[in-house]
């Protein structure tokens, strides 16, 4: 994998190819569970690797390549996410509280797998959730990566989680 990167870094563009091929799954991947929006999923996709063109030269390997394309991945899509929150709070509301709970809930008696679950979950909920329980991040890299406390973390978890086994339960 270094190899390639390196010769990525060197505008080898059949490396970039295969770069992309590897990883393109697992950063759609992502973005789909962050945004639950396939067409969203699909643009941030090809804004995490239009960034990777422009950024790779200033990954130096610190990290793997792939924890690496996984965070641009979370900044790029929160990223998203913050300046589509700006334009709707201009729109609608001065109150963000109003838009965390905006987003509906599934009716409990509808059947559901645990990706519906997710994506019925408030937009701040369903990110932590995502984040913590999917992708493993600890609540202290949440609340960097989210501008907020890690308590703040801690209490969208616990609220995710209750939603889910409410709505996943028989």
């Amino acid at each position: 994998m270094e190899e390639l990167v390196h010769r990525a870094q060197q505008g080898d563009d059949g490396a970039f190819e295969r770069l992309y091929r590897e990883h393109v799954g697992r950063v759609y991947a992502l973005c789909l569970r962050l945004t639950t929006d396939a067409r969203a999923a699909e643009e941030l996709t090809q804004d995490v690797f239009i960034r990777v063109w422009t950024r790779l030269g200033s990954f130096r390997g610190d990290a793997a390549f792939t924890t690496w394309l996984h965070r641009l991945t979370v900044n790029v899509v929160l990223h998203q996410k913050r300046s589509a929150l700006r334009r709707e709070l201009r729109v609608v509301t001065e109150d963000p509280e109003v838009l965390e709970e905006m987003s509906p809930a599934a009716p409990a008696e509808r059947a559901m797998d645990i990706d519906d679950a997710i994506a019925g979950l408030p937009p701040g909920a369903r990110t932590v959730f995502v984040l913590h329980d999917i992708e493993g991040y600890r609540h202290e890299e949440i609340a960097e990566l989210l501008g907020i406390a890690a308590g703040t973390s801690k209490a969208h978890l616990f609220r995710a989680r209750r939603q889910l086994r409410r709505v996943l339960e028989p």
